[in-house]
């Protein structure tokens, strides 16, 4: 886990600069005189004696001489904390000159016990009953542990074929009998440690009993079995917990699936580690350093941590692939995605993760060896209670993400893009909390070792102006997505086919669009400012920058802003929509697309017309609440226009029996009369009010019907005439014209037919829609439900 990995680096950073810091003065000590011990006169005079330590209490005074000063005078600023680098080349200046200096000291120390010196009978009497006191409490806490070890294997041996009998799955699916297994198991595992860990309390009280009332004076116990008692109950309870982890002889109490041999393994390698590391720092070490000198004890203690982090680093290096592998194989046997790239990343990184933890328990052993141990222990615990409630609340989250959010269905009818929108927002809200989580999981871990100080950090200003920017910036963004919701909710709300609501019109459709995607110009781009000021940003400079961008934008584009000035009005005033029959700046068509700064206008041959609002003087919408089809009809002067409007009015009776057409008429057809008398003949003007757009069907339906009549009735359409002239000359007489009598024909009476005209017996249509007079002029580029249908 990159966490764990993180912190176990940082606290190895920290062993070398941050331990000395805090535990200032038990480092300055160490080297000299060992941890800090009550201060006898014996020991003030052993120091003393020592060169090496007197010089150093004696710069540790001079040291610590300006910092009295600075608490008691109110005039001086408080010094600075070092840096990074500098705690960390102190620390290890310090961590090396201690171990030279212990290693020194011993060498003399060992010296002078091998010549005798220092070590009177009565030291040795006292030596040996102190070992054999030590030993009689050692003995009895063992004996003890292993009887009632025996004794609980019985107890072991029930729980475990408890834990394989088949639970009584509840009604209901798989799952829940799944559930109920999996809880039975977790409780047997859990009762199987607490067993252990009572066994471990009572042998530990045993051997208390026994140093109180069976060796050495009665009441009263050594200092050497109370190390013993407190070491053994500490690495007891260490080798509990893996012993929880194993369970080498009842597999169904382990917490992980795995073979026997393999859990042999670990559990000896792991428990042989706890005691090394656990009895070398509480018992072996203080021991030696209270019955033969502190630096005997010292070097004593950095022997066994460096043989058993010998031990551990041997034992890590040799299994690093084949744990690799295995972790692997239960990273692909993971239900969940979330562990299985946890087991990904922990094979890969694993042995790094473990190498570094027993180097930092190394180094904080030599350090301060008194309160290494605890500071291990605490800071493991946190780290681990850390990483589990960040592995749960993630793996939650993950959950979570995994579902859809199911909006009612009346909402979802009304607001139809609401759900898919929900459903976008959410996951990026948790992938957000996601990284906050891991952040917060890191900052705990990181406190847990020392590396960082969480709770100092907090009450700081440093850390209360990051939390108040962390809230603040959640704020905005929610007020923002929940703004455009709303907005959008609302549009979409307007825009979508609701039940019992009146339709929105082209107009209406075109400026919600419009309006929408102003609104998530503004939303976003106030937002990017607000967010940015929040977190330390001077934005300032950007406004002002975007105030001058803008005007140079509006001196160099003044069409541009024409275009968009002129747009905007259009759109207000309704002057088109889309699927407008309109004719703008001489172009004819039908509207297909239009932007706050331009329209698109397909005409009839197809050819796709852009055209800037700039460009436009006049509008010529034919799509406005009806229309009218005006027709002006010639005909010879020899007609009767009597006779010719009432052919017109019969041409229009026919058309309102066209299924197709007649729907689209609205009035009565209007016969103005004759609008003009020429040399072609006399126009007569015909007015047909219809709906917006179908003006161009009932005229071609109409047109048809009227040559159809005319044809049937003789009436002539007039057509050019030529009159010859053929000349004279100056005596008045013409010359010859070859001309050819017209054979009779048979007599027509007084309705002889025009020449170029083929007369025909008018019949009625019956049971035919004239689709043929349908054009292309209101053909659909977005779906309108106000259309109306163009075939029948």
């Amino acid at each position: 886990m990159p966490w764990a990995m993180l912190a176990c680096w940082m606290a190895l950073l920290f062993a070398l600069c941050a331990v000395p810091v805090a535990h200032a003065a038990t480092a300055g000590t160490a080297a000299p005189a060992g941890p800090a011990t009550e201060l006898t006169p014996d020991r003030l005079a052993d120091l003393l004696a020592d060169p090496a330590a007197r010089d150093q209490i004696i710069e540790r005074l001079r040291a610590e001489a300006p910092a009295s000063g600075r608490t008691t005078g109110s005039t001086q600023a408080p010094a600075e904390a070092p840096s990074l680098p500098a705690r960390i080349a102190h620390g290890a200046q310090l961590f090396l000159a201690g171990m030279a200096a212990h290693a020194e000291r011993a060498v003399d120390d060992l010296s002078a016990l091998a010549r005798g010196e220092g070590m009177s009978p009565e030291r040795r009497d006292q030596l040996a009953a102190t070992l054999l006191g030590l030993a009689v409490v050692a003995a009895a806490t063992i004996a003890v542990f292993l009887l009632l070890r025996a004794i609980a294997a019985r107890a072991y041996a029930r729980i475990d074929a408890w834990t394989a009998q088949p639970a009584a799955a509840p009604r209901g699916s798989h799952r829940a009998g799944g559930l109920a297994l999996a809880g039975r198991r977790a409780g047997a595992m859990l009762g199987a440690l607490a067993i252990d860990l009572a066994i471990v309390l009572l042998a530990g009280m045993a051997g208390y009993v026994v140093a109180l009332y069976g060796t050495g004076t009665r009441g009263t116990v050594s200092t050497a079995q109370s190390l013993f008692i407190n070491a053994y109950v500490a690495v007891e309870i260490a080798k509990a917990l893996i012993r929880g982890v194993f369970a080498t002889r009842y597999p169904r109490l382990r917490l992980f699936t795995m073979a026997d041999d393999v859990a042999r393994y670990w559990n000896d390698r792991l428990g042989r580690m706890a005691a090394a590391f656990g009895y070398g720092l509480m018992l072996v070490e203080p021991l030696a350093k209270s019955l033969l000198t502190p630096s005997i004890g010292e070097l004593a203690g950095l022997v066994i941590m460096l043989a058993a982090y010998g031990y551990a680093v041997r034992v890590v290096w040799r299994n690093r692939q084949i744990l690799r592998e295995r972790l692997e194989q239960r990273a692909e046997r993971a239900s969940a995605g979330y562990f299985g790239t946890r087991f990904r990343v922990l094979a890969r990184t694993w042995h790094v993760l473990a190498i570094g933890y027993f180097t930092v328990l190394l180094v904080v052993s030599q350090v301060d060896p008194e309160r290494a141990l605890p500071f291990m222990v605490q800071a493991t615990l946190q780290s681990l209670a850390a990483l589990a409630a960040g592995a749960l609340l993630i793996m939650l989250l993950a959950g979570a993400l995994a579902r859809r959010i199911a909006l009612p269905e009346d909402l979802r009818r009304k607001l139809p893009m609401l759900e898919a929108r929900v459903n976008a927002y959410v996951p990026a809200a948790l992938r957000g909390l996601g990284i906050l989580i891991r952040i917060v999981v890191a900052l705990f871990v990181l406190d847990a070792w020392r590396v960082f100080d969480l709770s100092t950090w907090i009450v700081s200003d440093a850390g209360a102006a990051a939390v108040r920017v962390v809230v603040n910036v959640a704020i905005v963004l929610l007020i923002a997505a929940v703004a455009w919701t709303i907005i959008a909710s609302i549009i979409e709300h307007r825009l979508s086919l609701s039940e019992g609501g009146a339709m929105p019109t082209a107009r209406e459709r075109t400026l919600l669009s419009l309006f929408r995607n102003a609104a998530l110009i503004v939303i976003v781009t106030m937002t990017v400012l607000v967010v940015l000021s929040q977190i330390g940003v001077d934005i300032a400079p950007l406004i002002a920058g975007a105030g001058v961008v803008g005007l140079a934008i509006g001196f160099g584009s003044q069409k541009l802003v024409q275009d968009i000035i002129t747009g905007v009005f259009i759109q207000l005033e309704n002057g088109m929509n889309q699927n407008d029959v309109v004719q703008v700046a001489g172009i004819f068509g039908t509207v297909e697309k239009i932007t706050i700064r331009s329209v698109g206008i397909r005409t009839l041959d197809g050819g796709y017309h852009l055209i800037p609002f700039s460009s436009v003087d006049v509008v010529s919408n034919h799509m406005r609440d009806f229309s009218y089809h005006l027709g002006e009809y010639t005909i010879a002067h020899r007609e009767s226009v009597d006779d010719a409007v009432q052919h017109l009015r019969n041409a229009f009776d026919e058309l309102m029996q066209d299924e197709l057409l007649a729907p689209e008429v609205l009035e009565d057809i209007s016969i103005p009369g004759v609008t003009a008398l020429n040399e072609k003949g006399v126009t007569i003007r015909v007015l047909i009010k219809t709906t917006p757009g179908m003006q161009w069907a009932v005229q071609r339906g109409y047109n048809r019907l009227v040559k159809k009549h005319f044809n049937a009735a003789g009436i002539e359409l007039p057509y050019p005439h030529t009159v010859v002239y053929f000349g004279q000359d100056k005596s008045g007489y013409a010359p010859p014209a070859n001309v050819f009598m017209q054979p009779e024909r048979p007599d027509e009476g007084r309705d002889a037919r025009a020449a170029g005209h083929t007369r025909r017996r008018l019949s009625r249509e019956q049971g035919t829609a004239s689709e043929d007079v349908l054009g292309n002029e209101l053909d659909r580029v977005a779906e309108d439900p106000d259309a109306r249908p163009q075939s029948a």
